[in-house]
Formats: C-alpha cells, sequence, structure tokens
C-alpha cells in the first residue's frame, strides 16, 4: 500500500460521504428505506454509496476485484472473488437501522485483502470525520496518528456483546459464563464504532457470531495492528475468504483476549 493510493482511498471515502450518507442523512422518505430481511434495512444511501466507492475504487486498482454488501446482497456469486488476489471489500453504510432513523452511529468499512488475508482497512464516522487506518504490519491510525489499544481499566471488564444471532440455548449459555466476570453494555449495531470502542478505551471485549467480511475485515486489522487482539474463538485469523464461519472475539489486549476466551468456553 503506497502513500499515494492511502491517501486517494481516505478521499474517496470522504467525498463518498459528503455526496451520499451526509446528504441523506435524516431525510430520508420511506420509500428510500426497505428491509432485506428481518431486522436488517438498506436505504438509497447505501446503493448510492456503493456505486461510488465501486467506481472510484476501480480507478485506483483497476486489477483488483470488488466486493459490495449490496452487490453481493443482490447476486451471491459475488462472493466468490473474496478469494482472488487482490479483492476490495466495501461497506458503504455500516449501521443502516441507525442511518435509517435519523441517528448516530453510522460509518463506512473498507479494506483490501490478497487471497483472503487483510493487507488494508480504513473505518470512516462522517459525523465527526474520525478515519481509523490500519495496514498490515505498520501498526494503526486514527486521522493520521498513530494509536495503541488501551483498556478501559475498568474492573470488571467491559464487554459489548452481541448475541442476537445466537440461539436461545447459546445465548443463554454465554450469559451465565460471561456476566458474573464482567461489565455488560449495549452494543452500538455499528461495527464502524465497536472497533475502535476497542482500541479508544471505551470498551474491552467484543463478540461476534455474524461474520460477514464487510463488517468486519477492516476493523479485525485496526484492532489486531493497534496491539489488542481479534481472532477466531479457535484462535485462528479471521479472513475474508472465510465468509461462512461464524464467531468472532476481540479484546483490547492479548491478555483480555486469552481470559475472554477461558471464560466462554468453560464447561456448564
Amino acid at each position: 500500500m503506497t502513500q499515494a493510493l492511502d491517501t486517494a482511498v481516505a478521499d474517496l471515502l470522504r467525498r463518498t460521504a459528503k455526496a451520499t450518507l451526509l446528504a441523506r442523512y435524516q431525510q430520508l422518505t420511506a420509500d428510500q428505506v426497505v428491509a432485506k430481511a428481518a431486522d436488517d434495512m438498506v436505504t438509497i444511501a447505501d446503493t448510492e454509496s456503493e456505486a461510488m466507492l465501486a467506481e472510484g475504487l476501480a480507478r485506483l486498482l483497476p486489477e483488483a476485484a470488488i466486493v459490495g454488501e449490496e452487490a453481493a446482497h443482490a447476486d451471491a456469486t459475488v462472493l466468490d472473488r473474496l478469494g482472488d488476489s487482490l479483492c476490495w471489500v466495501i461497506d458503504p453504510l455500516d449501521g443502516t437501522n441507525n442511518f435509517a432513523v435519523g441517528k448516530p452511529p453510522f460509518g463506512m468499512l473498507l479494506a483490501l485483502a490478497d487471497k483472503g488475508e487483510i493487507l488494508s482497512g480504513w473505518i470512516y464516522d462522517p459525523l465527526s470525520d474520525r478515519l481509523c487506518t490500519a495496514h498490515k504490519g505498520t501498526g494503526a491510525y486514527v486521522n493520521g496518528e498513530r494509536v495503541t489499544a488501551r483498556t478501559t481499566g475498568h474492573e470488571p471488564p467491559v464487554a459489548a456483546i452481541s448475541l442476537m444471532f445466537l440461539d436461545k440455548a447459546e445465548r443463554e449459555a454465554m450469559k451465565a459464563r460471561v456476566a458474573p466476570h464482567y461489565t455488560l453494555v449495549d452494543i452500538p449495531r455499528c461495527a464502524a464504532e465497536q472497533y475502535p470502542r476497542l482500541v479508544l478505551g471505551v470498551n474491552d471485549i467484543s463478540v461476534f457470531e455474524r461474520t460477514l467480511p464487510w463488517d468486519h475485515a477492516a476493523g479485525v486489522l485496526f484492532v489486531n495492528e493497534a496491539g489488542g487482539r481479534a481472532l477466531r474463538p479457535d484462535g485462528s485469523a479471521y479472513r475474508t475468504d472465510q465468509y461462512g464461519q461464524k464467531g468472532l472475539f476481540a479484546a483490547s489486549s492479548p491478555a483480555l483476549f486469552d481470559e475472554f476466551v477461558k471464560r466462554s468456553s468453560a464447561e456448564d
């Protein structure tokens, strides 16, 4: 990843957010919000943002495949590109349910992968103009300043856990194992906000059951490059080409990650 390409991607994210997301924020009409599935919305801003990003990224790196959330929803064969030698992975509007009702947080997630391995990630918050970036082996940055993941310092540690995609038995087992040892807080329903919280001292632990690549690729790299830890529960790396797998843990430190894995996998 060259500095010039990194700068161009950041500029594209900001221009796209201004032209599509901020232009539509709190301005949506009822016919511009559609339910893709139960509790899963798409708005005209999602589709406009993805189209603008895809067009811009194709110009910046013509040899790379492009997998956008909305394109994959329309045609599942798009997911086959996730194993390509270079592939952009786009979430044009993360936190759509929040955006659709006119409240934060929401953001944009973008990653570049090579045969499933995440090389670069960008997490953009249009309302605050906060841009989190990470490139494999070079650290994590917020608006150009290098950051190191820090814990909340709270005892017990703060855990934001998404259990909505677990079945009832799994949900109750997780609560029984985890609740006594952590301070449980609500999730923001926006991975573009949840991953930065792990690095910036707001949350210590996050748990995800559904792990679609556009939701997690950029955030996983950001946390890991900042010195936190984001892995599958079995300790294996998160990859974009293993989109069918479930389960992902992220923590603001390796020690907190290891402790959480031990507690969550304990026998009932």
